[in-house]
């Protein structure tokens, strides 16, 4: 009988995988020995694998463009970054070097594109697409940009009142978008997104505010669907009513040329995890051509802005198991060395899933158990309602420390955690590593954050 833990993921799944290998007893991702990473950095740590980015990045660019020419579409494609994914530089600095655009959600938002072009990291020919709810401060820093002559700034206009307010603040002429309320998916609490205008209202929004003002273009309809990018009944029939919306609008506003189909891919959550990424933008863009040409419109050029997509499988987390509570005769809790709900918050707020694995000891003994955080709080753990299944992982031996990882978790978790702020129960961030290679394809490490010390969190206390 197998009963060691490199033996039931054998069984349970495909093993190895591209980004995972078991090397000497040992857990690797992307060829990093992560072991080596504990000893040289202690744990608990994060880090983000830099490369991964623009694997990513290129990947996406080579399904569109290869779907686009299948298709024989008449439309370029434009990748746009999510920003409030991560907005740390370094993540920036990988994505930018792939030709790539940039999609902001508030205004702090755009000092950073500021930073970014005074620095010459951003074209002043890149596209810049300001999403969100706007009111005085992001707004003054859109007209900023507009007035600073940055032309393929595109205020994408979330309400009816947002236009008045930006020709409030510019003489310039300028391009906008309009993005549209998708209805929820029907298990949702409310039946439509409280971003954007709605389906029939839009064509007269343009009509009234926009078609007649010569300061203004519309170039861009923005669709965006909150649960991603998947194939189902409800995405389809969505992606048709945009069309349709798009084509009403096309057939009078003839500078209308761009189709946002914003709504980024899934991720990686599992190992078993399967997705027809070139086969969902052949349809995609076929779905819209097939449109546009039925109704002898011209076809849009496509824009997406991939938040998790760009940044989330560059990301993981690593901890110590500390002790082992044995609860009662089922249930036993493996402490890390850290919180869930302050480094992995997702985890805890929506059961978000990520993968997990142990870092060594791959060939011993496996027991089921439950992941428990250093908080006081009751909610801070991980099981498997956010896993795939039930965790399993090498039995505790104290005399043998074990590690674990959370891999893929580089989208949104130091945002919502308060990087660099207050945590709960004042449980430190974990030390940050970025990871990327030099000229030779060496794997290279640097140390982009200590831990957390007392003297912070007192400081921000005001003691």
């Amino acid at each position: 009988m197998n009963i060691k833990y490199i033996d039931l993921i054998d069984q349970t799944f495909n093993f190895p995988q591209q980004e995972f290998k078991v090397k000497n007893n040992k857990l690797q991702f992307h060829d990093i020995d992560l072991m080596q990473l504990v000893k040289m950095y202690g744990a608990p740590l994060k880090f983000t694998y830099l490369p991964k980015i623009s694997e990513n990045i290129i990947n996406a660019k080579d399904w569109f463009n290869n779907a686009i020419k299948k298709v024989n579409y008449k439309g370029n494609y434009h990748y746009c970054y999510c920003t409030k994914s991560s907005h740390f530089k370094y993540i920036l600095d990988e994505a930018l070097k792939n030709n790539i655009h940039i999609e902001t959600s508030s205004a702090f938002d755009i000092d950073i594109v500021k930073s970014l072009k005074k620095s010459g990291k951003l074209s002043d020919n890149a596209y810049v697409l300001c999403n969100g709810f706007k009111r005085d401060q992001y707004i003054a820093n859109i007209v900023s940009l507009i007035d600073g002559g940055h032309k393929n700034c595109i205020p994408i206009i979330d309400n009816y009142e947002e236009l008045d307010l930006i020709l409030d603040e510019t003489s310039s002429k300028f391009n906008i978008g309009i993005r549209i309320a998708s209805e929820e998916e029907p298990k949702f609490e409310f039946y439509t997104s409280r971003l954007g205008i709605g389906y029939k209202n839009i064509v007269n929004f343009y009509k009234k505010e926009i078609a007649q003002n010569p300061q203004v273009d519309l170039k861009m309809l923005h669709f965006f669907i909150n649960t991603g990018i998947k194939d189902t009944a409800y995405y389809w029939n969505e992606l048709t009513k945009c069309l349709k919306v798009y084509i009403e609008l096309k057939k009078i506003c003839p500078t209308l040329n761009s189709l946002n189909i914003g709504g980024g891919f899934p991720i990686k959550n599992s190992l078993a995890f399967e997705y027809d990424y070139q086969y969902m933008i052949e349809e995609i863009i076929s779905q819209i051509k097939i449109a546009c040409d039925e109704a002898e419109v011209d076809t849009p050029d496509i824009f997406t802005e991939f938040g998790s997509y760009t940044v989330g499988e560059a990301g993981g987390a690593i901890y110590e198991v500390l002790y082992q509570k044995k609860q009662n005769d089922r249930e036993k809790w493996n402490m890390i060395n850290s919180s869930f709900i302050t480094t992995l918050p997702d985890s805890w707020a929506i059961n978000k899933r990520f993968i997990m694995l142990p870092v060594n000891r791959w060939n011993e003994e496996y027991e089921r158990v439950l992941l428990g955080g250093l908080t006081c709080d009751s909610d801070d753990y991980y099981n498997s309602e956010q896993h795939i299944n039930a965790i399993y992982l090498p039995k505790y031996d104290k005399k043998k420390t074990l590690y674990i990882g959370f891999f893929n978790t580089g989208a949104y978790q130091e945002s919502i955690g308060g990087f660099g702020g207050l945590q709960h129960c004042l449980i430190p961030n974990p030390k940050h590593i970025l990871i990327s290679k030099n000229e030779n394809g060496d794997l290279t490490t640097k140390l982009f954050k200590e831990q957390q010390k007392s003297e912070e969190f007192l400081s921000i206390l005001g003691y």
